[in-house]
């Protein structure tokens, strides 16, 4: 429709144009002495208008004519780019595919042609390690870093990531400090550099990075916590030779980041039975006493907040402290729990150690009645210990007996 309409005032004006030259008598008179020419004033008008057009077309071919050099070579470099956009292409595929062979021969084609260099370098380094080839890994490092000072951030993430993948944990930590310097600290460099600091065994600074990335949503809370289990067993197990140490580290823990596991970690810990036989001098007398005292105290707190059986089994097996206050505690328990096996046995090794032998004897009888086969044994040898003290050995051999065959 709109094609009909430019036809239609096309020749309109070709009408209107033919009737203007019809009643225009008007003409144009050329003086180039001693010549004179004179032409219809509508001739004169055709001729410019040709003219004008011969002209334009003559000076367009002109100019075409002498860009065609620069046509031809911007054409070029525009195959060449495309050739080389291409070959990055496929390093990136072959790279996926786990051809890195041809991973790697694609991306120094397309370094070499100056397409993304920075890029194409990482690609090539991280090809270079699956290849176990470190010179060419580490080659190709240097060039992402140095065509593109841009891609330093990115170079220093990969870096890191490669020296997990051999385990060089210190080389990775060392490389996540320089890229914090660069672009401070995000999620993904704080999981990578949790990961070093694991592998490098530094808890104390896998808790601040877990911290860290709990405050920033970066971990589940169950993978936090877990990790943050493992990285505190792993300082008290670096500090267990020393209970000032251990009682300096338990003060300033978090009491939310407190659990029975951790709890029981920390109570071993104190109730080192080494600690004791080491301490020579009366400071050091001291300080076994006041960690057995804090050993008792955490696990009297976490056993009053979430009930385990290990750790009143651990309570249980602990000397020191007031017994007697202990068995009263461990009584007000046995009320909520009447048939833990675990506990009966604690009060019974707790009334034996304060030569109450009825009561250890009815606890030690319970807890052996209550107790699953596998548990029974160490019931059987404090039965078997506690009457030997009264005087009834061969009631005691009955039990050593016992026990002997559940051991075998």
């Amino acid at each position: 429709m709109r094609g009909l309409l430019w036809l239609l005032s096309l020749f309109a004006l070709a009408v209107g144009i033919s009737l203007a030259a019809r009643f225009n008598e008007g003409y144009v008179l050329l003086v180039f002495p001693p010549y004179r020419a004179e032409i219809s004033l509508n001739l004169a008008i055709l001729l410019v208008i040709g003219g004008f057009a011969v002209l334009y077309v003559l000076l367009r071919a002109i100019a075409l004519t002498l860009s065609l050099p620069n046509k031809v070579r911007l054409f070029r470099e525009r195959r060449r780019q495309e050739k080389a956009a291409g070959t990055f292409q496929d390093a990136l595929r072959l790279l996926f595919e786990g051809r890195f062979s041809q991973a790697l021969k694609k991306a120094g084609e397309a370094h070499a042609a100056g397409q993304l260099p920075g890029l194409s370098a990482l690609v090539a380094a991280r090809a270079a390690q699956h290849l176990h080839e470190p010179e060419k890994q580490a080659h190709w490092l240097d060039h992402a870093s140095t065509d593109e000072p841009k891609m330093q951030a990115a170079r220093l993430m990969l870096e890191a990531e490669m020296h997990l993948g051999e385990r060089r944990f210190s080389d990775a930590v060392a490389a996540l400090q320089r890229l914090q310097k660069i672009a401070g600290r995000h999620i993904a460099a704080l999981r990578l550099e949790l990961r070093a600091q694991q592998g490098a065994g530094n808890p104390d600074e896998v808790l601040r990075i877990v911290r860290l990335l709990e405050k920033r949503d970066g971990l589940l809370p169950d993978l936090a916590r877990a990790i943050k289990l493992k990285a505190h067993q792993e300082s008290v197990h670096q500090r267990r030779a020393d209970p000032l140490r251990l009682l300096a580290y338990l003060q300033q823990m978090p009491a939310t980041e407190s659990n029975p596991r951790l709890t029981l970690t920390f109570a071993e810990a104190l109730l080192d039975p080494s600690l004791a036989s080491s301490a020579s001098d009366s400071a050091s007398i001291e300080h076994s006493e006041s960690a057995n005292k804090a050993a008792l105290a955490m696990i009297e707190a976490q056993l009053d907040a979430e009930w385990d059986s290990s750790l009143i089994a651990l309570y249980g097996r602990s000397a020191g402290g007031n017994l007697t206050a202990r068995i009263a505690r461990a009584e007000q328990w046995l009320q909520q729990y009447p048939h833990d096996p675990q506990l009966l046995l604690a009060l019974g090794r707790l009334c034996l150690a304060q030569r109450l032998w009825g009561k250890a004897l009815s606890y030690l009888e319970a807890s052996l009645s209550l107790a699953m086969p596998a548990g029974q044994r160490e019931v059987r040898l404090e039965l078997a210990r506690l009457l030997e003290q009264t005087g009834r050995p061969a009631e005691a051999m009955v039990h050593y007996r016992a026990a002997a065959e559940q051991f075998a």
